[in-house]
């Protein structure tokens, strides 16, 4: 037995925190994490507390379950799942700091490790894909072999980027041998669109433009436009991708204004040469070589050029 077992078998009370914007990883991890558990320890307390997702993570097992807001509870172990650092667990980080026991399983190249047991796999394709070489592989089920697969699935973009590996896919057929459904997951959380999330994908599109010889593209859209088309960040999934897939370009910038004005969570995605992680962590970000982010304030047009400055060094620097 591993230390992230042993963990669990000695709590009555856990907690699961993910971090602030939930994505598919963070969720799918979330709730794998929870329905192993409750498969295999039916006596414990488990929770999640999470922000706000999409409503087409809601057919997962427990997502009905998880909590938006904080409570006055104290928990036996918090277990950490797919953020950089503590601050990505926003409000709920008080679980954290007021937990007996803590654990950390992540993925991010920018977690310097945290947590009483850590387990910092950065050659895992996702959180999810982490998580599935810590569980007991005959003790899996099929809701949390559902969650871990849907968490693959996001943070691999279907297979379709560089940090897909050859255990990622073992592992994803392994997880659809458990019941997991491939197209059902694949089709109805990564492809479908809702309308509103159609329109903000032409605006960001329409209010995109190239730098340094075609090889940079930039989008920013700002609260404003949030608010014209009664949009949140929720309606945004994707189009950091769709930038990034544009021909010529090895760098995308996308930036949106939400909720608060003057404030921009800036996404960085990259095709070979860039390593965006070093970018953002330039301004308190971090994540991962190709995909990476953070949240800056300040005026638009000036963080636009500090952020393409930066590009532009690191592409020079590869020529």
């Amino acid at each position: 037995m591993n230390d992230f077992l042993r963990e669990i078998e000695r709590a009555d009370t856990i907690v699961i925190l993910g971090h602030i914007r939930p994505d598919g990883d963070c969720v799918g991890s979330c709730l794998g994490v929870y329905n192993y558990v409750l498969d295999n320890y039916a006596k414990k307390t488990v929770d999640i507390y999470l922000d706000d997702f999409k409503d087409d993570f809601m057919f997962l097992r427990g997502a009905d379950k998880i909590l938006h807001e904080k409570k006055d509870k104290k928990y036996d172990l918090c277990i950490s799942l797919d953020s950089g650092d503590l601050d990505r667990h926003g409000e709920f980080k008080t679980y954290y700091n007021s937990a007996q026991r803590t654990m950390c399983v992540d993925h991010h190249i920018s977690n310097d490790g945290y947590g009483d047991v850590c387990f910092l796999k950065t050659d895992c394709s996702a959180t999810a894909e982490a998580i599935y070489t810590l569980l007991e592989e005959d003790k899996i089920g099929m809701e949390c072999a559902e969650c871990l697969y849907l968490g693959i699935v996001h943070d691999t973009g279907v297979f379709r980027y560089t940090n897909t590996t050859r255990q990622t896919m073992e592992i994803a057929g392994k997880l659809i041998e458990k019941g997991a459904r491939s197209q059902f997951v694949i089709d109805g959380t990564f492809y479908k669109k809702t309308f509103k999330q159609n329109i903000m994908l032409a605006k960001a599109l329409d209010s995109a433009f190239l730098m340094f010889d075609g090889r940079v593209i930039v989008s920013c859209l700002t609260k404003e436009v949030f608010d014209e088309n009664d949009a949140t960040n929720l309606d945004t999934d994707g189009i950091v991708d769709a930038l990034r897939i544009t021909e010529g370009v090895e760098a995308a910038l996308w930036m949106y204004e939400y909720p608060k004005k003057g404030k921009f969570k800036c996404s960085l995605r990259s095709n070979e040469s860039v390593n965006v992680n070093l970018i953002a962590c330039a301004f308190g970000g971090g994540g991962h070589i190709r995909a990476a982010g953070c949240e800056v304030e300040g005026d638009k047009d000036t963080i636009i050029l500090k952020i393409t400055e930066l590009i532009k060094e690191q592409l020079d620097g590869n020529l």
